[in-house]
């Protein structure tokens, strides 16, 4: 009897219970989104499937624009962005309720402060280009620079590595994200990793994301990694990894450039482009853009 009665309590309790929220990385949204074009799946299905879901989520990685808005588009939810790190937790948040900016990641969350620097040689080691919290920001526009995170959500050490948590620390306590980020509009954008997503072309620094996010609207491209590749003459040179979006398509680097050409500066144009049949991510969604130089482009 009692078996009986907790078997019918646990029905009871699975048939009251609903999934509300959904986290995900973007690539989840975009393989929902191809699966759902694929299959044939009216908006209004979908809409009707989403309609008790009450926050959807992108975090992990840069959320590609072009997904949000379809996203949007097909469920009548705008994907909430943030930002956060294994060693910070969650750090900045685009509003609950409130606005959403498409390619930004809002403001530091309660507690939390940011700072984008510029690094020098002074006795703090750095030069603060905007400083906020979550009540306001110092600045509406800034220049690029590394994101630093200060706050009871950043971890105190990583265990017995006391060299490499020095290493992730500045002087005066701020972790280190590693990440290059600025201020528009008064809140934080960020612009990628330091070392993989600034592409460092003729005295130009280029944003892969910025360009990732213009080349994904080509109705002919399906996924792509933008990276910088080692140039004698430029330094680093703007190439584009892309998977089609399916066996019909076809894309030169001329088609592509032509393309391009009324879209974004002409120096963020890509100059090599190569094609995969699907990108290669880790477990979270990410592409390794260190590995995919290595295993793409042939000068190494």
């Amino acid at each position: 009897m009692l078996a009986s009665q907790a078997k019918g309590d646990k029905q009871a309790l699975e048939s009251a219970v609903k999934v509300n929220l959904v986290m995900a990385v973007p690539t989840i949204y975009a393989k929902l989104l191809q699966h759902a074009e694929k299959e044939g799946l009216s908006s209004h299905t979908i809409t009707e499937a989403s309609k008790d879901i009450r926050l959807m989520v992108s975090g992990s990685a840069a959320l590609p624009t072009p997904v949000l808005e379809k996203w949007k588009e097909l469920t009548g939810h705008t994907l909430l962005e943030r930002y956060g790190m294994t060693e910070i937790g969650m750090a900045l948040s685009n509003p609950l309720e409130g606005t959403r900016t498409p390619g930004a990641v809002g403001s530091p969350l309660p507690g939390v402060k940011a700072r984008i620097v510029r690094w020098t040689d002074s006795e703090s080691g750095y030069g603060v280009l905007a400083e906020g919290d979550s009540s306001s920001v110092s600045v509406d526009i800034s220049e690029e620079g590394e994101l630093l995170i200060s706050g009871p959500n950043v971890f105190q050490e990583y265990l017995n590595k006391p060299e490499a948590t020095k290493k992730e620390f500045t002087e005066d306590g701020w972790f280190k994200t590693g990440d290059t980020a600025k201020v528009e509009n008064g809140i934080f954008k960020i612009l990628g990793r330091t070392s993989v997503d600034i592409i460092k072309s003729g005295g130009y620094k280029i944003s892969a994301l910025d360009v990732e996010r213009i080349l994904l609207t080509h109705q002919n491209i399906q996924d792509i990694a933008v990276v910088g590749v080692e140039d004698l003459t430029w330094g680093q040179k703007v190439a584009a990894v892309v998977v089609l979006a399916d066996e019909s398509c076809s894309l030169s680097l001329q088609e592509l450039r032509s393309w391009c050409s009324d879209k974004m500066a002409k120096y963020w144009i890509p100059t090599e482009l190569r094609t995969l049949p699907e990108m290669p991510r880790n477990v979270m969604g990410k592409v390794n853009k260190k590995e995919l130089i290595k295993t793409v482009f042939t000068n190494k």
